[in-house]
């Protein structure tokens, strides 16, 4: 099968399946947009913590 015939029967499949496809879409959009806010919030946690440990010095004694 050639590229141009798999691209022709996959947008028929999409024309034939509209709220499907667009369903899939939105999960698609919504999963990698959660992943990076995740990714975006763990990071900024993650230098939150550092920078207050390195506030707190190194001359303290436990």
């Amino acid at each position: 099968m050639k590229i141009v015939e798999s691209i022709r029967l996959a947008m028929k499949a999409l024309a034939a399946n509209k709220l499907r496809a667009a369903l899939t879409m939105l999960g698609i959009i919504i999963g990698v947009g959660a992943v990076i806010t995740l990714m975006s919030v763990g990071e900024g946690v993650q230098a939150y913590i550092t920078e207050q440990f390195q506030s707190i010095g190194t001359n303290l004694f436990f």
